[in-house]
Formats: C-alpha cells, structure tokens, sequence
C-alpha cells in the first residue's frame, strides 16, 4: 500500500420494518412508510448519483454499506415499490402547484423547481436506469471493487440481548446469508453489531459463516483486555480470531459538528407541515395527519424576531461543504501522522455512521462525501479504502490479541437506550416467545403444509419482535405508537400461532393474511431455531 494515512468510510443502510400490506397504493395510507420512500428519494438514490458521477468522472473512491437485511426486503418488495412511485408522482403533482404558488417569491419559486426537477429526474432513474432495483445498482460497484458490502443480523437485533439464547442468536445470523447471497454474490467478509452492540457470543456463529471481521465503538477496545498498543488506528484480533477494527470517535464528532452548520437546509420545515391544509391536501391521511413533500424552503438558522425563517441557498451552502471537506482531510491527516510516529504500520480512521445522516438528516451529506473523494485524489499519501481490502494488506499474524468490552454505539455507549423504564416491559415477554419458539421447533421438527407455514410464520414474528428498533423509537420517543404496536403485534402474533399449534387448529385465512402483512424473509426454515446437538 502506497499510501501512508487511510480513511474508511462505513454506512450503515438501516430502516425499521414499516410495511403494512394494503391493496391501495395511496400515500395517504402510508403511515411510517413515508420514511421509507423519503430513504429511497433523500439518501440512496442520492448516494448512488454520487457513485455514478465519481465513476464517469473517473474519480478514484472506496466505500463501505452495511446493507440490512430488513432493508434488502423492503427495497426488492414490489407493493413497496409501487407505492414509492407513487410517492414520487404525488411531489411531481405537488411541484407543479408549488411553481404556481410561490411565482411572486423569486427565491422560493427557483428551490420549487429546482425539487421538481429533482423528483421528475429521480423518478425517470429509478425505474429507467435502476429499473427500481437499488440492491443490483450498488452490487454493480461492489463487483467493481468500489462499494464493499457488510451484512447483519436478521432483524437489526440487539444481539448482546440476545447473547443467553443460543438459537435466537443463530438464527439472527443464519438466515440472512442466502439472500445476501442472492443479492451480492460470493459470502461477505465483514459482520456488523446493530448499534456497534458488541458481545463475544456471537463469534462461534461469525466464524461458522466465514465472516472475518467486524467493527466496535472506540471504548470497547480502550477498555479491553489488555489495552491495545496501537489504540484505535490498527486491528486487533480477539482470542477466537474475529478481526476487530475501530470507530474513530473524534473523526465522528467531527463530522457531527460541520453537519449541524446553520447555512444547510433545515429538513426538519417541510412545506407539509407548514402550509393550509388545503394547499397540500394530496399528503394528508384520513386522520388529517401531514407528511413529508420533499418541498423544503428553508435554511437551519434560527426564525428572527418576526417569526420568519431564512430562505436556503444551495450556493452558500454548497461553498462551506469545499471549505468543511478541505478541513475534515487535512485534521484526520494531522491526526494519522500523529499516530504513525508510534507505529510501523499504516494507521487507519474508519468513520462509520447510519447512512441517512447523509440526505435524511444532512441534506447536503451526499455532496460531501463526493467532495471528499474529489479533493482526496489530490492528496498523493492519503488513500480511500474498504475494510477487507486494508486487513488484506496487514501481517494478520501480528495482530495484537485483544478482547473487547461489550459496548454499543448508544446512548452513554452501553445498553441504555434498549434497556429503560419507558421499553423493558418488552423483554419478559419476548424471553418467553424465544424460549416457545425453540420449543415448537423441537417438538414439529417434521412438519409439512399448514403446520409448516404457521410455523415458518411464527419465526417471523420473533424475528420482528427481536428488533432493536422498537425499543429504540420508545426510548427517543419517536413514532412511539407505530413501534408499541410493532412490538405488541408481533408478540401477540406469534402468541397466536403457539396457542393455535397446541390446539390443533390454525385459521387458514388468518395466516394468509399475517404471511402477506410480515412476508419478510419468503424462504426461512423454522428449524433453525432447534438446539445444537
């Protein structure tokens, strides 16, 4: 490796499982679906534009996905496409009364057209150039070495949770694989803890599924046994053999801090929520309830005195990402030179973060990262590169034995935003359901037809209920009924199936509904939940 400093960039790609199965595809039944189509619209096609202009231009970048098998679903799901293309056509409809509306305020009506044109030319490349298949467009850079694939558990679980129930804990990891697979190919290298939520475990069932490495928060590895000599700027290799590279916590914050810059646009003021109710009637639903447009007409910088915020300038706001990005490479060089005065080897800062900080969240995000990997090629000892690709390069027989400490990337940096008095009601409910589930799978460990379904349904349902997501929404106090419910139904689900199991009767239409509602992984085997002989 030429290069003397490396940077890895790590996007976790992540959403709750919002899909509620209705023979109508209009947005105004969307419910948290809308956050969906607002991931599909103001992070991954963003991100894939990106990727496309650095290829054409012949730019040279490296970056890393996590791409969650959750996620993999919804995006390959067809109702969910068809109701995304709605979604789509509802802001190109919305657009054209926009540029009406607003024909008096010059600044205003040139962001309307700017987001029409935007929706029109977003729409024509997901189903044109796409053709409304994300996960083949990014495996296309995968299969050219630019965009490396990290997959993760199931249902985005919480696993050191789940660390005392060995079959739940396989079962998060197994039944994924075949759809990765299916949609990337050749087996992935690298094993993502939902929330850096790390708990050795796991391990046995990485290493029997050939993962090879995975990634931490920088104080499970200071506070590890014994502390690394190389801190968090090289891997480490625990006493099982699972590579372990590090967060860069100060690269994390960093990146935070340039977000956060009053001159980007505020995401946050959407013109659904802020005009008459007649004026965006298309984005209501049948409760009165408001949506996201993607119409958004101002910047973060505080209302004045009279109430009225400041109008967003893609200029000013494109202008402080060059001086922000300049800035970001040449601290985390200064920062890599430091490190390696101590070393021999070549150190590494891997930032990682959910990948809808950069569009969801950070409107610009998308823009920066691009601009990272534009300035980059002029810098000749710094280089971009992907997990594997650096571990590749590395004497993996020096690699200091370290065990980490469990950790996550929570609030505080352990369990505490999945374990509170606001979600731990979850938990004595869900131990049951796991411990029935792995009762049912050794007490039918043959069955076929109806009992089979019903059964392969009721792994499902635990599946779903395992999810990290509806504790967390409870603890942020975000969409608080939407996950209650997700977590109450899947329970109550599969509590359904167990009792209708021990009665001998299962109601067909019933269970083909619940199988069109919650058809997430369409070929799991139930039997994965059996103990270990």
């Amino acid at each position: 490796m030429e290069s003397r400093y490396v940077i890895s960039i790590v996007l976790e790609a992540h959403l709750p499982y919002v899909k509620e199965y209705n023979k109508e595809i209009d947005l105004s039944q969307a419910g948290e679906e809308g956050r969906f189509f607002e991931y599909i619209s103001e992070t991954l096609l963003p991100l894939l534009e990106v990727l496309h202009r650095l290829e054409t231009d012949h730019v040279p970048f490296r970056i890393t996905l996590v791409m969650s098998p959750v996620l993999c679903h919804m995006l390959n799901d067809e109702h969910l496409q068809k109701k995304f293309l709605n979604y789509m056509d509802k802001q190109i409809d919305f657009g054209i009364l926009e540029l009406e509306r607003t024909k008096e305020n010059n600044d205003i009506n040139k962001l309307a057209l700017d987001y029409y044109n935007l929706a029109v030319d977003r729409r024509i490349t997901y189903t044109e150039r796409y053709e409304k298949n994300l996960l083949k467009a990014f495996d296309f850079y995968r299969r050219r070495g630019k965009v490396e694939i990290i997959g993760s558990p199931a249902t985005h679980a919480f696993l050191p949770f789940l660390s005392h129930n060995h079959e739940s804990l396989q079962a998060q990891i197994e039944t994924p694989v075949s759809n990765y697979r299916r949609h990337f190919g050749s087996n992935l290298q690298g094993f993502w803890f939902p929330c850096l939520g790390w708990t050795p475990s796991a391990e046995e069932y990485l290493k029997a599924y050939n993962y090879s490495f995975t990634i931490v928060d920088s104080h499970s590895l200071l506070f590890g046994s014994p502390v690394p000599e190389k801190g968090c700027f090289f891997p480490v290799k625990t006493p099982n053999g699972t590579i372990i590279l590090t967060r860069d916590l100060l690269t994390l914050r960093e990146m935070e801090k340039i977000a956060h810059d009053e001159v980007y646009r505020n995401n946050n003021l959407d013109a659904g929520y802020l005009l008459p109710a007649q004026t965006v009637s298309q984005f209501l639903n049948a409760e009165g309830g408001r949506s996201m447009t993607g119409y958004k007409y101002w910047s973060r910088t505080a209302a004045g005195a009279n109430g009225q915020f400041t109008v967003y300038n893609p200029q000013a706001a494109n202008d402080k990402i060059a001086k922000y990005a300049r800035t970001f490479l040449e601290n985390t060089i200064a920062r890599l030179e430091e490190v390696s005065k101590n070393m021999t080897e070549i150190p590494i800062c891997l930032y990682a973060n959910n990948a809808d900080f950069f569009g969801s969240f950070w409107h610009e995000g998308t823009a920066f990262i691009e601009t990272l990997f534009r300035m980059a090629a002029g810098y000749r000892d710094l280089k971009f590169t992907c997990p594997s690709e650096y571990i590749f390069r590395q004497d993996i027989s020096a690699f200091q034995i370290v065990s980490p400490e469990i950790s996550s990337g929570g609030v505080n940096g352990y369990s505490q935003t999945w374990l509170d008095d606001c979600n731990d009601w979850i938990y004595r409910h869900l131990y049951r359901a796991m411990e029935r589930m792995t009762e049912l799978a050794e007490r039918f460990p043959d069955d076929t037809g109806l009992k089979e379904r019903a059964l392969n349904q009721a792994a499902r349902e635990i599946m779903l209920a395992q999810s990290s997501d509806w504790p967390a929404l409870l603890y942020k106090q975000d969409s608080t009924e939407f996950a209650r419910n997700k977590a109450e139904n899947t329970l109550r689900n599969f509590t359904t199936i167990y009792e209708a199991l021990g009665s001998n009767y299962i109601s067909t239409e019933w269970l083909t509904t619940l199988e069109r509602r919650h058809n997430i992984f369409p070929n799991i085997n139930y039997r994965v939940f059996r103990r270990k002989k």
